[in-house]
């Protein structure tokens, strides 16, 4: 469906707040182009920013306060002993979570250098913690407020300032589009504990709708529903509401989080986390993982702990490769600053998508998402939507005896065809069940000797240019 048909789609269709009905609704295409966007995980929680650090094992620093009230109530769990530890002996056993919200001040945060590095990172949308699970809202929610009674957003206390808008007007000066993450529930809310159908209709609808008012997001990234089918949250209603009047009913994507049934089953694109990722691409889908083992700051991580570049790099060109999204996260410190080895990574990234970005944005999956070497190909376990073991980057790396390695990932644009390549060949590559007009090496305009044969194009590979020594992967454009 081309965008002008897709739009006028939209602008005909009324939805009913019904799932057969809302799921009919067709995404706006810019999400399948974008193929690379940056989440934030920023809060109270970023004060501190601590999780304890278990080998092979995710520990999310933004889940702080949930941890530590288990820890107390005595659960012996790793991660949750440990942060009630770590509390006790940090801050002392009497200091209440709330208080950190009087130390996130942000006072070095500057939205206009964040922007510029999400813009030179390459992606092409921004998705920002509007609240997370513990209710703190980065807006004048006098909704948060409210129901907390204290003060609970950052107009209120800590920043005393509307980080998301500043951060909204700075990404979108830069041409980027922006959007939300939003929990629908709260950990400790009081009317969440006492009163969950109050909370729903009182507090947590009137403050989506009115986050949405107010800064028109191009993206909902929608959390924290598992606890109630979403006939409870009343869900299809919201998005009814969302399609049908909101000032972004034209534009807005949202993903498959509006209760305990809808993962992969219902909404705009399914979510993975920390996972393989989809294995095919019949639906708009999106991993989303932070850089380490947390998507908040955890300040407990080392560097050894993070991706590498090139770790990153071939995760992206894997997840694009089988028509997926890649939702990188940062976790900014407290004081509103980027972790630098976060700024770096990021920097990098877009370093090699300004030369090779033309075979991620925009592109398709091939009919085969990748090529692998001779030899014993191991299981991937795809569909997860949460934690599962997969190291494409080793996948990718040089094979051991016996075991095959990933050779290409390839993508497509038109008559194009991109193999992307983890690893520089010697002297020839051969691209299997493909032919070639002509060949080209991204970052150099001289073009690759080919011979097409009937197992597929071999390609001459030259010595690189110096200017692409120092690249990750590399990428070969091969007309058809």
């Amino acid at each position: 469906m081309n965008a002008l048909l897709l739009t006028a789609t939209l602008l005909a269709q009324t939805y009913q707040p019904t799932w057969e009905s809302v799921d009919k609704r067709p995404n706006p295409p810019w999400f399948s182009d974008a193929k690379f966007g940056i989440f934030i995980h920023w809060g109270v929680y970023s004060v501190p920013a601590y999780a304890p650090v278990i080998p092979g094992k995710l520990a999310y620093a933004e889940w702080y306060w949930n941890a530590m009230a288990k820890g107390k109530e005595g659960s012996t769990k790793p991660i949750d002993a440990g942060t009630w530890a770590y509390h006790q002996k940090q801050y002392g056993a009497d200091f209440k979570y709330q208080d950190f919200a009087q130390q996130f001040r942000a006072e070095l945060f500057d939205p206009d250098h964040w922007a510029d590095v999400f813009a030179r990172s390459g992606a092409k949308y921004v998705a920002l913690t509007s609240k997370h699970h513990e209710g703190f809202a980065l807006w004048p929610s006098k909704h948060a407020s409210d129901t907390w009674g204290r003060p609970w957003n950052a107009v209120e206390t800590g920043p005393k300032r509307d980080v998301l808008g500043d951060l909204t007007t700075s990404v979108r000066n830069k041409g980027l589009r922006m959007g939300y993450y939003y929990s629908l529930y709260e950990w400790f809310n009081p009317l969440w504990l006492s009163d969950k159908p109050r909370f729903i209709r009182d507090h947590m609808t009137p403050q989506f709708k009115d986050l949405v008012t107010r800064y028109k997001p191009d993206i909902i990234f929608s959390d924290g529903e598992w606890d109630l089918p979403s006939s409870e949250w009343r869900s299809a209603e919201m998005l009814a509401w969302l399609y049908n009047d909101s000032p972004v009913k034209n534009t807005v994507v949202v993903n498959d989080r509006w209760g305990k049934e809808t993962r992969h089953v219902h909404g705009g694109y399914y979510t993975t986390e920390y996972t393989a990722g989809m294995s095919n691409s019949n639906h708009d889908w999106e991993e989303s993982r932070g850089m380490g083992f947390s998507y908040g700051y955890n300040r407990a991580e080392r560097a050894d702990h993070y991706h590498s570049t090139r770790d990153l790099i071939i995760m992206l060109a894997d997840i694009v490769s089988r028509g997926g999204n890649l939702l990188l996260d940062i976790g900014p410190d407290g004081d509103g600053t980027i972790p630098v080895v976060m700024e770096q990574r990021l920097l990098e990234i877009g370093k090699w998508l300004k030369v090779n970005g033309e075979a991620i944005y925009g592109t398709r999956p091939a009919k085969t998402p990748k090529q692998w070497s001779a030899g014993e190909q191991p299981k991937v376990d795809y569909n997860q939507r949460f934690e599962s073991s997969y190291d494409v980057s080793a996948l990718a790396s040089k094979p051991a005896p016996g075991k095959a390695s990933i050779d290409a990932f390839f993508t497509t644009k038109g008559k194009d065809l991109y193999a992307i390549l983890p690893r520089w060949y010697k002297s020839e590559i051969t691209i299997e069940g493909a032919t070639a007009k002509q060949v080209e090496l991204l970052g150099s305009s001289q073009p690759l000797k080919f011979k097409n044969a009937k197992a597929g194009v071999t390609i001459q590979l030259p010595a690189l240019p110096e200017d692409l020594i120092s690249q990750p992967v590399w990428t070969l454009k091969i007309t058809q």
